[in-house]
């Protein structure tokens, strides 16, 4: 399969963001999973983080795991097996994970559900591997972005509602303040996962995704020099494997302590804070919609039209969700104003994802400068707008780091899922500070990694133009 394709290849890509859906409803579910573990097993803030560090570290095991039995067999694993058969795998790992949570919850072990949760989050690292830079690849690389984008949407999408059915599993229909917790009604809804984890498995085996991937040609820097030996001689990935982590640790903290601030702040139950933690994944949800409006067509009116649509389409989706797990809407329809500062922003980036990442990462330093100097549900939906303004960086932080590496795409895409491990380690440093400070104050962690993405977003440009690559030159027709 050719790279250089104009067209984006929905037979093969719709399948493929099955498993983006995955990842973000065990993601955000683990949002719910803090709270229910800090109460049922007495547990600090900074112990509970250790459900995102284990979950998060997986990913970097996962990906030094990788790298060596790549280089003890002599051959990358992703090409021995192929991008179809390494998905697969990845999904039948995570499947494994699952099972450990029927022991967990029978003998009320935490140490054993942070292995079922570190576990998952191997598998799950081996499907990142592959799917991002193959969700790259079905289409023109000029879109690959946007295409990514997409692909993050059906992501949060799993974020959004994963939070409400791991509630509602766990607490009931009619949860209150005194509900017991009782952490055997954790096993239910994993034990699915692992099942749905499996049938999936099974069903990429067969579909029409491509096995083998042609790589992108390797590029030349303006002196002519061919380059490099390895990923890491790349300038874009080394800074872009920071970015990653930091991103990734802002994204995480900022929903897992949530929890906290919306207790200690505002006196929720565990059981009142999960709309608001669906809410900031359903905020990812609606950036992504919003920037994904390339990847479906090249008519410059219906995209003008999309950008205003697509965002709204997908608030509604998680107020139809809330309706459906009997929550009171009339709270958060304040918060479609808030999307139109989206929608401004991303608008003035111009579908370059330089000048996006730039913009977004600035807007995310305003809203947590916000939600720290405001009390009451100002700062709630101060907070959980990050989530907005986090809501492209990935595709385009993951598409400026492996731009031009050609052969080694791989190599590096491995380099990058390896910082994922940012979620847990930042999500843990918030919880520290929170315990030292006030859970208001921890959010001053997310403001210094915004301002690390803001220097990426500035340095990596002129990097990427001095090898020639130049994201405003677009293919005609945006595919």
């Amino acid at each position: 399969m050719s790279t250089n394709q104009t067209k984006t290849n929905w037979a093969q890509f719709i399948p493929l963001v099955s498993v983006f859906f995955f990842w973000g409803f065990v993601a955000a579910s683990n949002d719910i999973l803090i709270p229910v573990f800090k109460k049922a097993f007495d547990l600090s803030q900074g112990q509970s983080q250790l459900v995102s560090v284990a979950f998060y570290v997986a990913y970097t095991v996962g990906a030094i795991l990788y790298m060596l039995i790549s280089h003890l067999s002599k051959k990358d694993i992703v090409r021995r097996l192929g991008y179809k058969n390494s998905l697969s795998l990845g999904l039948l790992i995570s499947a494994l994970g699952t099972l450990l949570f029927y022991p967990a919850a029978n003998t009320g072990s935490f140490p054993l559900m942070l292995s079922g949760l570190f576990i998952v989050g191997l598998g799950f690292s081996l499907q990142q591997t592959v799917a991002n830079p193959l969700a790259i690849a079905l289409g023109s690389i000029t879109t690959g972005s946007q295409r990514l984008t997409l692909a993050g949407g059906i992501n949060n999408f799993g974020t959004t509602i994963g939070p409400l059915i791991v509630t509602f599993a766990i607490f009931g229909a009619n949860s209150t303040a005194d509900t017991v917790i009782d952490v055997t009604t954790v096993k239910v809804p994993y034990l699915i996962l692992g099942l749905a984890f499996a049938l999936v498995a099974i069903l990429l085996k067969f579909s029409s995704l491509p096995n083998k991937v042609e790589e992108e040609i390797e590029v030349e820097d303006n002196k002519g020099i061919v380059v490099r030996s390895s990923a890491l001689k790349y300038p874009q990935l080394v800074m872009g494997m920071i970015a990653i982590f930091v991103y990734v640790g802002v994204e995480v903290s900022t929903a897992s302590n949530l929890p906290a601030y919306l207790e200690s702040g505002l006196g929720m139950s565990i059981s009142e804070v999960a709309p608001y933690v669906s809410l900031y994944w359903a905020s990812l949800m609606i950036g992504r919609w919003t920037g994904a409006v390339e990847a479906f067509t090249d008519n410059l009116q219906w995209r003008k039209i999309l950008k205003f649509v697509a965002p709204y389409l997908a608030f509604g989706v998680f107020l139809f969700a809330s309706y459906l797990s009997g929550k009171e809407l009339q709270p958060f329809y304040v918060y479609g104003l808030i999307i139109l500062v989206l929608i401004i922003a991303d608008i003035l980036s111009k579908a370059n994802p330089v000048r996006m990442l730039l913009l977004f990462s600035l807007f995310g330093i305003v809203a947590l400068l916000i939600g720290m100097t405001t009390s009451g549900m100002v700062s709630v939906y101060a907070f959980t707008s990050v989530g907005l303004f986090c809501s492209t960086l990935w595709p385009c932080i993951f598409t400026l780091a492996i731009s031009g590496l050609g052969k080694h795409t791989t190599q590096g895409s491995n380099f990058l899922i390896m910082m994922i491990m940012g979620g847990g380690i930042v999500s843990w440093i918030q919880g520290y500070v929170a315990d030292q400070t006030t859970p208001h104050f921890s959010y001053i962690v997310g403001i210094f990694c915004f301002a690390y993405l803001a220097f990426y977003a500035w340095k990596v440009g002129g990097i990427l133009m001095n090898q020639g690559i130049n994201f405003d030159k677009k293919v005609s027709g945006g595919h």
